[in-house]
């Protein structure tokens, strides 16, 4: 790949991050492409890195800007933190820091940067919260839970969220964080749903007191309220999270109906990051296993992913016995809105 194109993968990331909220990554990201050269370490290890090096694939600019972002907090590069926010510098000055972080950290940001994103994004359980309201309604039976791509399993305990919209409550009565996104769309009924189960899956679970600062490094610096929210699940406790490949570990899980349960897959902003192979197997272990759901130990596969349809992820759920499938409409990749518009598609 050449220099410029990867620039113009960085210039597209910030431009993203500005969508979403964050000036600082959209201002980080782009001094990144304005000033980057090969010949470097770091530089060199981007534009020789293997396949999609972009948003839909290795997310590379995400990688770097995580690592970076680890550097500050765990106090390694004085010089750098005193660039991020909340301190205000200008761009000649954040980007010596960023300059100088690339050169003497470089052989700690290369082994960090193998790792993909993994903001594990407590605003995404606002899409899932409603999907538990459908799920009980539709079925009456407790949930299990199977999350591909856990992270650190913070998304696992989204019954413990709430969700408030227009002064409506859905979610847990008395929840340890509560979402309110930009809602359009009817809510679902506020039929009361409970999880007997949960665990899920990660080639690199960000489990456990080692592995905060990491979860939180993935964060955006100037986000302070996402912290917040990630501190609040934190503290709710985490899941079990198997360090696995989904390809491995969901046809295990899959391997028997959940009798009495409904068995509910999901994954959000994780399906891109499975190789084609992977995506392969999980794809078929769900389709077995749904020709094996009934109605005492239905099966329900969500997925919160991007597409090239519209703004955000689409939202999608499949549901056996039947083999029904229903688009739920979109949601902001980070879950600030969602576009609520459950439909069966024909």
């Amino acid at each position: 790949m050449s220099r410029d194109a990867l620039a113009n993968i960085f210039r597209e990331q910030g431009k993203a991050c500005g969508r979403l909220g964050s000036p600082f990554m959209q201002r980080l990201l782009t001094l990144i492409a304005d000033k980057l050269r090969p010949g470097t370490q770091l530089i060199d290890l981007m534009i020789n890195w293997p396949g999609d090096r972009s948003s839909r694939g290795a997310s590379l600019p995400l990688r770097l800007a995580g690592s970076l972002h680890a550097l500050v907090l765990d106090g390694s590069d004085a010089a750098l933190a005193a660039t991020y926010p909340p301190h205000e510098v200008d761009d000649e000055a954040l980007w010596r820091a960023v300059e100088n972080a690339l050169r003497v950290h470089a052989n700690q940001l290369a082994e960090l940067m193998q790792s993909p994103p993994q903001t594990n994004e407590v605003r995404r359980a606002a899409a899932l919260i409603p999907v538990g309201h459908l799920l009980a309604q539709r079925f009456g039976l407790p949930l299990c839970l199977s999350e591909i791509g856990a992270s650190g399993g913070l998304n696992l305990n989204f019954d413990q969220f709430g969700l408030e919209v227009s002064g409506q409550h859905r979610g847990h009565p008395r929840p340890v964080l509560t979402l309110r996104p930009d809602w359009r769309g009817a809510l679902p009924e506020a039929t009361p749903f409970t999880v007997a189960q949960a665990r899920g899956c990660d080639l690199n679970p960000l489990t456990g007191p080692d592995n905060l600062l990491r979860l939180r490094a993935y964060l955006w610096p100037d986000q302070p309220a996402r912290r917040a929210l990630t501190d609040a699940a934190i503290a709710a406790g985490s899941q079990l999270v198997d360090k696995a490949d989904a390809a491995d570990w969901l046809p295990h899980r899959l391997k028997a109906p959940m009798a009495g349960q409904t068995h509910l897959i999901y994954h959000t902003i994780a399906w891109q990051y499975l190789p084609a192979k992977a995506q392969h197997l999980c794809k078929g272990a769900i389709l077995d296993a749904g020709l094996r759901a009934s109605a005492d130990a239905p099966l329900a596969w969500m997925g919160m992913e991007a597409d090239d349809e519209g703004d955000g992820a689409a939202l999608t759920l499949t549901l056996w016995p039947g083999n029904g499938r229903m688009s739920l409409g979109r949601a902001d990749f980070h879950g600030r809105w969602i576009d609520w518009r459950p439909q069966w598609e024909s």
